[in-house]
Protein backbone atom coordinates (compact mmCIF):
# COMPACT_ATOMS: atom_id res chain seq x y z
CA UNK A 1 0.00 0.00 0.00
CA UNK A 2 2.98 2.46 1.09
CA UNK A 3 4.80 1.51 -2.15
CA UNK A 4 1.00 2.01 -4.30
CA UNK A 5 0.94 5.45 -2.39
CA UNK A 6 4.20 6.97 -3.30
CA UNK A 7 3.67 5.92 -6.68
CA UNK A 8 0.70 7.86 -7.09
CA UNK A 9 2.69 11.07 -5.37
CA UNK A 10 5.56 10.61 -7.79
CA UNK A 11 3.20 10.42 -10.61
CA UNK A 12 0.89 13.30 -9.48
CA UNK A 13 4.54 15.51 -8.66
CA UNK A 14 5.50 14.66 -12.19
CA UNK A 15 2.04 15.71 -13.59
CA UNK A 16 2.66 19.20 -11.70
CA UNK A 17 5.79 19.60 -13.08
CA UNK A 18 4.98 18.99 -16.44
CA UNK A 19 2.40 21.62 -16.53
CA UNK A 20 4.45 24.20 -14.81
CA UNK A 21 7.85 23.53 -17.71
CA UNK A 22 4.60 23.88 -20.27
CA UNK A 23 3.18 27.17 -19.20
CA UNK A 24 6.21 28.81 -17.78
CA UNK A 25 8.17 28.00 -21.02
CA UNK A 26 5.90 30.22 -22.92
CA UNK A 27 5.87 32.80 -20.74
CA UNK A 28 9.44 32.93 -20.07
CA UNK A 29 10.95 32.73 -23.77
CA UNK A 30 7.65 33.88 -25.77
CA UNK A 31 9.14 36.83 -26.41
CA UNK A 32 12.21 35.64 -27.90
CA UNK A 33 10.74 33.23 -30.14
CA UNK A 34 8.44 35.32 -31.11
CA UNK A 35 11.04 37.31 -32.37
CA UNK A 36 12.73 35.09 -33.68
CA UNK A 37 15.96 35.18 -31.90
CA UNK A 38 15.73 31.67 -30.02
CA UNK A 39 14.40 28.53 -31.76
CA UNK A 40 12.09 25.98 -29.64
CA UNK A 41 14.00 24.09 -28.56
CA UNK A 42 16.72 26.02 -27.62
CA UNK A 43 14.10 27.80 -25.37
CA UNK A 44 13.19 23.93 -23.62
CA UNK A 45 17.25 24.03 -23.22
CA UNK A 46 17.10 26.82 -20.97
CA UNK A 47 14.14 26.83 -19.52
CA UNK A 48 15.34 22.62 -18.42
CA UNK A 49 18.83 24.46 -17.26
CA UNK A 50 17.66 27.38 -15.55
CA UNK A 51 14.45 26.17 -13.65
CA UNK A 52 16.98 23.04 -12.51
CA UNK A 53 18.96 25.89 -11.05
CA UNK A 54 16.78 28.08 -9.40
CA UNK A 55 14.98 25.43 -7.65
CA UNK A 56 18.20 23.94 -6.33
CA UNK A 57 19.10 27.14 -5.09
CA UNK A 58 16.51 29.28 -4.06
CA UNK A 59 14.18 27.15 -4.59
CA UNK A 60 15.29 24.35 -1.44
CA UNK A 61 14.06 27.89 0.61
CA UNK A 62 10.50 27.34 -0.58
CA UNK A 63 10.58 23.62 -0.44
CA UNK A 64 11.29 24.17 3.20
CA UNK A 65 9.10 26.54 4.35
CA UNK A 66 5.23 24.23 2.54
CA UNK A 67 7.22 20.70 4.00
CA UNK A 68 8.18 21.92 7.72
CA UNK A 69 7.72 25.52 8.75
CA UNK A 70 3.84 26.36 7.70
CA UNK A 71 2.92 22.78 9.88
CA UNK A 72 5.71 20.36 11.19
CA UNK A 73 7.26 17.81 8.93
CA UNK A 74 5.76 15.08 10.93
CA UNK A 75 2.38 16.17 9.92
CA UNK A 76 2.96 14.97 6.06
CA UNK A 77 2.09 11.36 6.23
CA UNK A 78 2.72 9.94 2.68
CA UNK A 79 -1.27 10.14 2.31
CA UNK A 80 -1.34 13.62 3.15
CA UNK A 81 1.83 14.43 0.73
CA UNK A 82 -0.64 12.76 -1.93
CA UNK A 83 -3.77 14.48 -1.32
CA UNK A 84 -2.23 17.83 -0.92
CA UNK A 85 -0.28 17.39 -4.67
CA UNK A 86 -3.76 15.93 -5.18
CA UNK A 87 -5.41 19.78 -4.82
CA UNK A 88 -2.26 21.22 -6.36
CA UNK A 89 -3.10 19.32 -9.88
CA UNK A 90 -6.70 20.20 -9.51
CA UNK A 91 -5.84 23.95 -9.08
CA UNK A 92 -4.13 22.97 -12.47
CA UNK A 93 -6.85 21.80 -13.82
CA UNK A 94 -9.26 24.93 -12.82
CA UNK A 95 -7.02 26.98 -13.94
CA UNK A 96 -6.39 25.64 -17.83
CA UNK A 97 -10.87 25.25 -17.75
CA UNK A 98 -11.35 28.90 -16.91
CA UNK A 99 -8.39 30.44 -18.81
CA UNK A 100 -7.66 32.27 -15.66
CA UNK A 101 -4.25 31.89 -14.17
CA UNK A 102 -4.86 30.61 -10.98
CA UNK A 103 -1.77 30.25 -8.43
CA UNK A 104 -0.65 26.45 -8.03
CA UNK A 105 1.73 27.79 -5.23
CA UNK A 106 -1.30 29.46 -3.07
CA UNK A 107 -3.56 26.62 -3.40
CA UNK A 108 -0.53 24.23 -2.32
CA UNK A 109 -0.71 26.69 0.77
CA UNK A 110 -3.90 26.93 1.33
CA UNK A 111 -3.61 22.66 1.28
CA UNK A 112 -1.02 22.72 4.06
CA UNK A 113 -2.90 25.06 6.04
CA UNK A 114 -5.73 22.71 5.90
CA UNK A 115 -3.87 20.26 7.41
CA UNK A 116 -2.39 22.06 10.16
CA UNK A 117 -5.53 23.41 10.97
CA UNK A 118 -7.35 20.09 11.57
CA UNK A 119 -4.17 18.49 13.54
CA UNK A 120 -4.10 22.19 15.51
CA UNK A 121 -0.22 22.15 14.73
CA UNK A 122 -0.08 25.46 11.91
CA UNK A 123 2.35 28.15 12.75
CA UNK A 124 0.52 30.88 12.33
CA UNK A 125 3.04 33.56 12.43
CA UNK A 126 4.36 31.68 9.26
CA UNK A 127 1.27 31.10 7.56
CA UNK A 128 0.32 35.14 8.49
CA UNK A 129 4.11 36.36 6.93
CA UNK A 130 2.91 34.50 3.91
CA UNK A 131 -0.28 35.86 3.26
CA UNK A 132 0.86 39.63 3.92
CA UNK A 133 3.68 38.82 1.18
CA UNK A 134 0.17 37.68 -0.83
CA UNK A 135 -0.82 41.00 -0.33
CA UNK A 136 2.06 43.24 -0.56
CA UNK A 137 3.64 41.23 -4.09
CA UNK A 138 1.00 41.91 -6.25
CA UNK A 139 0.46 45.73 -4.70
CA UNK A 140 4.25 46.52 -5.61
CA UNK A 141 4.36 44.28 -8.39
CA UNK A 142 2.02 47.32 -10.02
CA UNK A 143 3.41 50.11 -9.01
CA UNK A 144 6.71 49.07 -10.20
CA UNK A 145 5.07 49.09 -13.42
CA UNK A 146 3.50 51.70 -13.29
CA UNK A 147 6.61 53.78 -12.57
CA UNK A 148 8.31 51.84 -15.46
CA UNK A 149 5.35 53.00 -17.93
CA UNK A 150 5.03 56.30 -17.00
CA UNK A 151 8.59 57.10 -16.77
CA UNK A 152 11.00 55.21 -18.56
CA UNK A 153 8.87 52.92 -21.24
CA UNK A 154 9.24 55.58 -23.92
CA UNK A 155 13.08 55.96 -23.68
CA UNK A 156 13.50 52.29 -24.05
CA UNK A 157 11.56 52.03 -26.49
CA UNK A 158 13.87 54.86 -28.64
CA UNK A 159 16.69 52.90 -27.98
CA UNK A 160 16.06 49.15 -27.96
CA UNK A 161 15.14 46.78 -31.07
CA UNK A 162 14.01 43.55 -30.53
CA UNK A 163 13.50 42.19 -34.22
CA UNK A 164 16.25 42.20 -36.69
CA UNK A 165 15.79 43.68 -40.13
CA UNK A 166 18.47 41.60 -41.56
CA UNK A 167 22.05 40.67 -41.72
CA UNK A 168 23.54 44.01 -41.18
CA UNK A 169 22.18 44.11 -37.58
CA UNK A 170 22.35 47.08 -35.59
CA UNK A 171 23.49 48.08 -32.20
CA UNK A 172 19.82 48.51 -30.64
CA UNK A 173 18.80 45.44 -32.17
CA UNK A 174 21.88 43.27 -30.59
CA UNK A 175 21.00 44.76 -27.68
CA UNK A 176 16.99 43.61 -27.96
CA UNK A 177 18.79 40.00 -28.94
CA UNK A 178 20.44 40.12 -26.02
CA UNK A 179 18.23 41.16 -23.62
CA UNK A 180 15.00 39.27 -24.72
CA UNK A 181 17.41 35.69 -23.93
CA UNK A 182 19.10 36.90 -20.84
CA UNK A 183 15.35 37.70 -19.20
CA UNK A 184 13.54 34.68 -20.55
CA UNK A 185 16.72 32.97 -18.72
CA UNK A 186 15.68 35.29 -15.39
CA UNK A 187 12.10 34.00 -15.38
CA UNK A 188 12.90 30.70 -15.82
CA UNK A 189 15.29 30.66 -13.00
CA UNK A 190 12.27 32.35 -10.85
CA UNK A 191 9.92 30.44 -12.24
CA UNK A 192 11.96 27.45 -10.78
CA UNK A 193 12.53 29.12 -7.73
CA UNK A 194 8.75 29.39 -7.21
CA UNK A 195 7.39 26.57 -7.95
CA UNK A 196 9.60 23.79 -7.56
CA UNK A 197 7.96 23.06 -4.33
CA UNK A 198 4.54 23.12 -5.70
CA UNK A 199 5.58 19.51 -7.02
CA UNK A 200 7.68 17.95 -4.32
CA UNK A 201 7.89 19.73 -1.14
CA UNK A 202 4.92 17.17 0.65
CA UNK A 203 7.14 14.24 -0.15
CA UNK A 204 10.06 16.08 0.76
CA UNK A 205 8.28 17.24 4.08
CA UNK A 206 6.87 13.45 4.65
CA UNK A 207 10.54 12.22 4.40
CA UNK A 208 9.81 10.02 1.20
CA UNK A 209 11.93 12.19 -0.97
CA UNK A 210 14.97 14.04 -0.34
CA UNK A 211 15.73 17.19 -0.58
CA UNK A 212 17.62 16.92 -4.00
CA UNK A 213 16.30 14.05 -5.28
CA UNK A 214 13.16 15.88 -5.40
CA UNK A 215 14.54 19.07 -6.76
CA UNK A 216 15.99 16.90 -9.48
CA UNK A 217 12.49 15.15 -10.29
CA UNK A 218 10.46 18.59 -10.56
CA UNK A 219 13.07 20.06 -12.97
CA UNK A 220 13.24 16.86 -14.87
CA UNK A 221 9.21 17.25 -14.79
CA UNK A 222 9.92 20.60 -15.84
CA UNK A 223 11.77 20.12 -18.62
CA UNK A 224 9.51 17.55 -20.38
CA UNK A 225 6.53 20.13 -20.34
CA UNK A 226 9.29 22.68 -21.95
CA UNK A 227 9.96 19.80 -25.09
CA UNK A 228 6.70 18.72 -24.92
CA UNK A 229 3.64 20.98 -24.81
CA UNK A 230 5.29 24.51 -24.11
CA UNK A 231 5.79 24.26 -27.95
CA UNK A 232 2.10 25.03 -28.06
CA UNK A 233 2.29 28.06 -25.37
CA UNK A 234 5.29 29.73 -27.14
CA UNK A 235 3.51 29.79 -30.32
CA UNK A 236 0.87 31.28 -28.37
CA UNK A 237 2.41 33.82 -27.14
CA UNK A 238 4.72 34.10 -29.36
CA UNK A 239 2.66 34.92 -32.06
CA UNK A 240 0.33 37.69 -29.64
CA UNK A 241 3.06 40.21 -29.17
CA UNK A 242 0.57 42.74 -31.39
CA UNK A 243 -1.20 42.93 -28.38
CA UNK A 244 2.10 43.19 -25.61
CA UNK A 245 4.46 44.38 -27.54
CA UNK A 246 8.01 42.65 -26.88
CA UNK A 247 9.44 45.80 -24.62
CA UNK A 248 6.12 45.56 -22.74
CA UNK A 249 6.47 41.49 -22.09
CA UNK A 250 10.54 42.21 -21.03
CA UNK A 251 9.64 44.56 -18.37
CA UNK A 252 6.58 42.42 -17.04
CA UNK A 253 9.12 39.41 -16.86
CA UNK A 254 11.95 41.10 -14.93
CA UNK A 255 9.86 43.15 -12.48
CA UNK A 256 7.30 40.11 -11.52
CA UNK A 257 10.68 37.51 -11.56
CA UNK A 258 12.11 40.10 -9.16
CA UNK A 259 10.15 40.29 -7.06
CA UNK A 260 9.49 36.83 -7.18
CA UNK A 261 12.76 35.74 -6.90
CA UNK A 262 12.99 37.64 -3.59
CA UNK A 263 10.46 36.04 -1.69
CA UNK A 264 11.44 32.51 -2.92
CA UNK A 265 14.71 33.74 -1.59
CA UNK A 266 13.16 34.63 1.91
CA UNK A 267 11.44 30.96 1.83
CA UNK A 268 7.66 32.86 0.50
CA UNK A 269 5.81 30.84 -1.90
CA UNK A 270 4.18 33.32 -3.85
CA UNK A 271 2.48 33.54 -7.27
CA UNK A 272 3.99 34.22 -10.20
CA UNK A 273 1.16 34.54 -12.28
CA UNK A 274 -0.27 36.81 -10.23
CA UNK A 275 2.57 39.38 -9.85
CA UNK A 276 2.49 39.07 -13.84
CA UNK A 277 -1.04 39.78 -14.31
CA UNK A 278 -0.28 42.95 -12.00
CA UNK A 279 2.29 43.78 -13.39
CA UNK A 280 0.37 44.30 -16.98
CA UNK A 281 -2.09 46.47 -15.32
CA UNK A 282 0.16 48.52 -14.17
CA UNK A 283 2.66 49.08 -16.85
CA UNK A 284 -0.30 49.76 -19.09
CA UNK A 285 -1.64 52.29 -16.71
CA UNK A 286 1.59 53.81 -15.85
CA UNK A 287 1.70 54.01 -19.94
CA UNK A 288 -1.45 55.46 -20.53
CA UNK A 289 -1.12 58.70 -17.73
CA UNK A 290 1.62 60.06 -19.72
CA UNK A 291 -0.88 62.16 -21.36
CA UNK A 292 -1.90 63.57 -17.75
CA UNK A 293 -0.40 65.06 -14.69
CA UNK A 294 0.14 63.27 -11.57
CA UNK A 295 -2.66 64.70 -9.78
CA UNK A 296 -5.05 64.07 -12.63
CA UNK A 297 -3.38 60.85 -12.85
CA UNK A 298 -3.87 59.15 -9.10
CA UNK A 299 -7.88 60.89 -9.92
CA UNK A 300 -8.01 58.16 -12.41
CA UNK A 301 -6.13 55.09 -10.42
CA UNK A 302 -9.26 56.08 -7.53
CA UNK A 303 -12.21 56.33 -10.04
CA UNK A 304 -10.76 53.67 -12.24
CA UNK A 305 -11.05 56.59 -15.80
CA UNK A 306 -9.15 56.26 -18.33
CA UNK A 307 -6.54 58.69 -18.55
CA UNK A 308 -7.69 59.52 -21.70
CA UNK A 309 -11.75 59.77 -21.34
CA UNK A 310 -13.69 57.23 -23.24
CA UNK A 311 -15.35 54.09 -22.41
CA UNK A 312 -14.64 50.48 -23.24
CA UNK A 313 -13.36 47.40 -22.04
CA UNK A 314 -9.93 46.50 -20.43
CA UNK A 315 -7.17 45.72 -22.50
CA UNK A 316 -3.49 45.74 -22.82
CA UNK A 317 -4.63 49.10 -25.28
CA UNK A 318 -1.94 51.19 -23.00
CA UNK A 319 0.87 49.23 -24.43
CA UNK A 320 0.33 49.29 -27.35
CA UNK A 321 0.26 51.83 -30.48
CA UNK A 322 -2.41 53.57 -32.65
CA UNK A 323 -0.76 55.63 -34.61
CA UNK A 324 -1.86 57.53 -37.86
CA UNK A 325 0.79 55.89 -40.20
CA UNK A 326 1.43 59.11 -41.92
CA UNK A 327 2.62 60.93 -38.47
CA UNK A 328 4.34 57.71 -37.51
CA UNK A 329 8.50 57.34 -37.50
CA UNK A 330 10.34 54.91 -36.66
CA UNK A 331 11.46 55.13 -32.73
CA UNK A 332 15.58 56.07 -33.55
CA UNK A 333 13.76 58.72 -35.68
CA UNK A 334 11.67 60.38 -32.67
CA UNK A 335 12.03 62.22 -29.45
CA UNK A 336 10.06 61.34 -26.71
CA UNK A 337 7.52 63.78 -25.34
CA UNK A 338 7.64 65.19 -22.30
CA UNK A 339 4.93 64.42 -19.27
CA UNK A 340 1.56 65.79 -20.03
CA UNK A 341 2.47 67.18 -23.76
CA UNK A 342 2.53 63.46 -25.26
CA UNK A 343 -0.42 62.99 -27.65
CA UNK A 344 -2.86 60.46 -26.68
CA UNK A 345 -3.52 58.52 -29.65
CA UNK A 346 0.45 57.72 -29.80
CA UNK A 347 -0.38 55.96 -26.22
CA UNK A 348 -3.58 54.49 -25.81
CA UNK A 349 -7.01 54.03 -27.38
CA UNK A 350 -10.54 55.47 -25.81
CA UNK A 351 -10.65 52.42 -23.67
CA UNK A 352 -10.66 52.32 -20.10
CA UNK A 353 -7.73 50.52 -18.44
CA UNK A 354 -9.14 47.61 -17.17
CA UNK A 355 -12.76 45.99 -16.99
CA UNK A 356 -13.73 46.12 -13.88
CA UNK A 357 -15.88 42.70 -14.37
CA UNK A 358 -13.31 40.98 -16.04
CA UNK A 359 -10.50 41.79 -13.20
CA UNK A 360 -12.70 41.21 -10.43
CA UNK A 361 -13.11 38.08 -11.83
CA UNK A 362 -9.36 36.98 -11.79
CA UNK A 363 -8.95 38.27 -8.44
CA UNK A 364 -11.82 36.59 -6.94
CA UNK A 365 -10.12 32.97 -8.40
CA UNK A 366 -6.97 34.05 -6.78
CA UNK A 367 -8.59 34.43 -3.39
CA UNK A 368 -11.57 31.54 -3.37
CA UNK A 369 -8.39 29.20 -4.99
CA UNK A 370 -6.43 28.92 -1.91
CA UNK A 371 -9.71 29.56 0.52
CA UNK A 372 -11.13 26.70 -1.12
CA UNK A 373 -8.14 24.50 -1.07
CA UNK A 374 -7.58 25.13 2.74
CA UNK A 375 -11.18 24.43 3.73
CA UNK A 376 -11.61 21.25 0.94
CA UNK A 377 -8.45 20.19 2.97
CA UNK A 378 -9.15 20.33 6.39
CA UNK A 379 -12.73 19.03 5.75
CA UNK A 380 -10.97 15.84 4.59
CA UNK A 381 -8.10 15.65 7.38
CA UNK A 382 -11.34 16.47 10.01
CA UNK A 383 -13.88 14.11 9.00
CA UNK A 384 -12.69 11.50 6.51
CA UNK A 385 -9.63 10.66 7.73
CA UNK A 386 -10.59 11.37 11.39
CA UNK A 387 -6.56 12.70 11.53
Amino acid sequence: MVSILFAIGLLVAIFVGFNIGGSSTGVAFGPAVGSDTLSKEWAAVLMSAFALLGGATIGTEVIDTMGGRIVPSGQFTLLASVIILFFVGLALLVSNLFGVPASTSMTAVGAIAGLGVATGTIDWTVMGRIVSWWLVAPITAFWLSAVVGRYLYPHLEVRIAFESTGPDTSRRERIGQFLVVAIGCYMAFSAGASNVANAVAPLVGSGELGLYPGVALAGGAISIGAFTIARRTLDTVGNDLTELPILAALIVETVSATIIGLLSWAGIPASLAVSATMCVVGLGWGRATRTTTLVDAAGAAITGAAASGGGGSVTVDALTTDRDEAAWSPPEEREVEPIGQEDPQSVTSAADLFDPAATGRVVMLWILAPSMSALASFLVFQYVLAY
